[in-house]
């Protein structure tokens, strides 16, 4: 027996390290990126200078990115919803496939999208 114990070395929990599934690295891998993916606030924008980035955007049919003033259950700030104005009625105004209300506006900002051959 004393032979085997100077002989072997055992590696410990090296040799255990194989034995996570894909499943199971993936799953860590996704709960890693949302931890890692948190919006800040944006400054508060005025009305005033909301509708002025709104209305350079509509002229000059640019894509916008548009916080909004609503969090999540942990205190953090939901994805900007991005696209261009589709149009508007006297509520909101659709952005893409979504309606964003007046009221919701936090923070509007001009977005350049970038090829992907760049």
């Amino acid at each position: 027996m004393t032979y085997l114990n100077n002989q072997y070395h055992d590696r410990g929990m090296k040799k255990w390290a194989g034995f996570f599934l894909s499943e199971h690295t993936a799953a860590q891998e996704k709960i890693q990126k949302g931890l890692a993916h948190i919006n800040s606030p944006k400054p508060q924008m005025s009305e005033q200078e909301i509708g002025e980035v709104l209305q350079i955007a509509r002229i000059k049919n640019k894509s916008v990115a548009i916080q909004i003033e609503a969090i999540d259950n942990e205190g953090n700030y939901y994805d900007d919803v991005i696209g261009k104005l589709k149009g508007a009625d006297s509520l909101g105004i659709y952005v893409g496939n979504e309606k964003v209300h007046y009221d919701e506006i936090r923070n509007v900002e001009p977005v350049d999208h970038v090829k992907w051959s760049q």
